[in-house]
């Protein structure tokens, strides 16, 4: 039993509060936003009960007393503290938001040795959790489990040949199948699972790293650019913050991005350098340096791009234009937290892996 806080902000929205919110940057919390509110978990490395913040009570009332039990949600209109327990609700909104945290923050990076996940495999897993959360949706569960698996139903094929008759695997699709067959899906893949799951053959073990090959390969490594003359007076390693470009642009590690500077003649150059995610996008990233914005182009690997330097003092961050949210305070220790959460999860000694996590696990 836990004591959660219940109590009305200036708006007027109702706060639910059972673990306290020490305010860290958004890549350490996990959010899900459910019928007539939004639940948090404020730290992924310890995800436990969730606080919320209920602006339809009405609407919230189907799941609050699953989530928090019946003693919480009598207490909301009352504005006191009270007492919950752990709910399998609960345990399973826990798991689905930090899944689509995952989706979104997972330190994948090379240099580090953290593979990435696998994108359609973790998103028909949060599928199926959306489905098993059906209460917390109500009439937007459709929509949500339809959006993911029209998005990711690519790993289908791939997981019925990872297929176990009595293990998370068979849970997983048949958990997909019955979402499927509520939003009214009809697919070749889906007519697959369909025909499989009517008649399950029985195969060899598979090795899952074969089936779910990564979409682009790691970075190599970021390194000094090449064919550049000059004498090189400094050299650095710039600020890799993860809020200020999507995941999979560049390689999660804290030496991801880099710096030479160089006495050109009178000049003086800085060349950067940056170890380029799992992705290739279409748009281009920018460095910042001594207030300039600075292009850089993806070559390979890496990201690079050049600029004439006007002072003594060189601070190199990278950047998407029009993503970024500015400069906040500085957060290492965070992002390590996270690198070591990321690292322990994939020595697969949490109660329940995800199947993304299970892959990367094994693969080399």
């Amino acid at each position: 039993m836990a004591d959660v806080v219940i109590s009305r902000d200036e708006t007027g929205t109702i706060l639910v509060t059972a673990t306290p919110d020490s305010g860290g940057p958004d890549f350490t919390r996990a959010v899900l936003d459910v019928g007539g509110a939004t639940l948090s978990w404020p730290d992924v490395t310890d995800i436990g009960l969730p606080n919320a913040e209920i602006h339809d009570v009405a609407q919230a009332q189907q799941w609050l007393w699953a989530v928090y039990g019946e003693g919480v949600a009598k207490a909301v209109d009352e504005d006191v503290e009270a007492s919950t327990e752990d709910t399998e609700l609960a345990r399973l909104a826990g798991r689905l938001a930090f899944g689509h945290w995952a989706a979104r923050w997972w330190p994948a990076s090379y240099l580090d040795g953290i593979p990435a996940l696998a994108t359609d495999l973790l998103g028909l897993e949060l599928a199926a959790l959306t489905y098993q959360c059906q209460q917390l949706f109500d009439d937007s569960l459709d929509e949500l489990t339809t959006e993911l698996i029209e998005e990711h139903q690519a790993a289908l094929d791939p997981l019925i040949q990872w297929w176990r008759a009595d293990g998370p695997v068979a849970h997983v699709l048949r958990l997909i199948d019955a979402a499927a067959d509520s939003a009214g899906l009809d697919s070749e893949p889906l007519n697959r699972l369909r025909s499989f799951l009517d008649d399950p053959a029985t195969g060899a073990l598979i090795d899952p790293a074969e089936l779910f090959a990564p979409q682009d390969e790691f970075a190599l490594a970021a390194g000094e650019a090449t064919g550049v003359t000059g004498r090189v007076i400094a050299r650095g390693t710039g600020t890799n913050d993860w809020r200020r470009y999507p995941p999979g642009f560049v390689d999660a590690s804290e030496d991801a991005v880099t710096w030479v500077a160089r006495a050109v003649g009178a000049r003086r150059q800085v060349e950067i350098t940056a170890a380029a995610g799992t992705l290739s996008p279409e748009v281009a990233l920018a460095a910042d340096v001594q207030a300039n914005r600075v292009p850089l182009t993806k070559q390979d690997d890496q990201w690079t791009g050049s600029a004439e330097l006007s002072g003594q003092d060189i601070d190199v961050a990278v950047l998407l234009p029009g993503f970024d949210p500015g400069v906040g305070d500085d957060v290492r220790a965070e992002r390590e937290a996270i690198r070591e959460l990321a690292r322990q999860r994939l020595t697969l000694g949490s109660a329940e892996p995800f199947l993304a996590e299970i892959v990367a696990a094994s693969g080399d």
